[in-house]
């Protein structure tokens, strides 16, 4: 109900009939960075006044985890937030996903207020990095690739590295390895690379 008209509705909690219900707004006064309105219940016909206010911002000790390399960083959100496992942000222009949560008590939790979280780890998810396997003949070398999540690779297609030419024989996703079709990179743990013949 932020920023409401007098007349319109939405939905807030009634102290009278307890429960969250549809208000229409009587009157609405400015305080500050919030507002204070005068509200009436359209359940139970109760007035009532909700004061709104903006949630302060707190800083989430989180450590970010990119590849090989971890760093701490401190996470601005609204101190009401809910913050839970899976959960996507955007920090200096990179995407991370949330992997872990903690409370004060270094309990592990899948979702808690901004203001609750005593700590927070989370992993680069805009870039993968995939392990390489190649064999030419009886010798095999392997390097990384690092690409986007959503990039398909397929078994059977001819791809370059590191300026060569290889076929794409097998692809594990860390449940299996398969000799055909195609995965997601965000799904591969691993590509073997044979030399085409």
């Amino acid at each position: 109900m932020r920023g409401a008209e007098i007349g319109e509705t939405g939905i807030a909690d009634c102290p009278s009939c307890s429960g969250k219900h549809d208000h229409e707004v009587i009157k609405s006064n400015p305080k500050g960075k919030g507002e204070d309105l005068l509200v009436k219940c359209k359940r139970c016909g109760s007035v009532h006044k909700l004061m709104l206010r903006p949630p302060k911002a707190v800083k989430v000790k989180t450590t970010l985890s990119d590849g090989k390399r971890s760093f701490r960083a401190e996470i601005e959100a609204d101190e009401d937030e809910e913050i839970s496992i899976g959960d996507v942000f955007e920090h200096d222009g990179i995407s991370w996903k949330i992997t872990r949560i903690d409370d004060s008590g270094s309990k592990e939790r899948r979702v808690m207020n901004a203001s609750e979280i005593f700590s927070m780890w989370a992993t680069r998810c805009d870039i993968v990095s995939i392990g390489i396997t190649m064999t030419d003949g009886e010798f095999s070398e392997s390097t990384k690739i690092e690409c986007e999540p959503e990039r398909v690779f397929s078994c059977g297609s001819i791809m370059m590295v590191e300026g060569r030419k290889w076929r794409v024989r097998g692809i594990h996703t860390g449940k299996g390895r398969t000799l055909t079709g195609s995965r997601e990179a965000g799904q591969i743990r691993r590509i073997y690379l044979h030399k085409p013949s």
